[in-house]
């Protein structure tokens, strides 16, 4: 049985293994013939979107690697928006309407607000949380 999946995730890219432990089960679950339809990063999660991030050249690069995913396989990476602007992650959009400097949210993810988990929550077979 092929089912939908979406991912949770709230630790960040380094420092816990929570984000790395969620790209390693959603590569599986596709390789497994599931369908991932959107990753959602909350809380410290978010960091997983920082377009600054720059690991060292023996390290594994996770947001690289969620970006490659996403590409490949046609999955949302969505950041919470009200968690991102706490944590200095700032897409285009809120860095004109905050009338900031710069932005540093990687390509190919999103901001959204939590009506993006509600909606993967009802849609999605089983929700998955880092």
């Amino acid at each position: 049985m092929r089912l939908t999946y979406a991912i949770v995730i709230n630790g960040p890219a380094y420092g816990t293994q929570a984000a790395r432990s969620a790209y390693q089960f959603s590569c599986t679950l596709i390789e497994l013939g599931h369908t991932l339809t959107r990753v959602f990063f909350y809380q410290d999660g978010v960091l997983n979107g920082n377009a600054l991030t720059a690991p060292a050249s023996d390290e594994f690069d996770l947001v690289a690697a969620w970006q490659q995913l996403a590409q490949t396989h046609n999955v949302e990476l969505h950041t919470c928006v009200a968690a991102a602007l706490r944590r200095g992650i700032i897409g285009e959009q809120e860095a004109q309407q905050n009338q900031l400097p710069s932005h540093n949210l990687a390509s190919g993810f999103e901001q959204a607000g939590l009506g993006g988990l509600t909606e993967v929550l009802l849609s999605a077979d089983r929700v998955i949380q880092f």
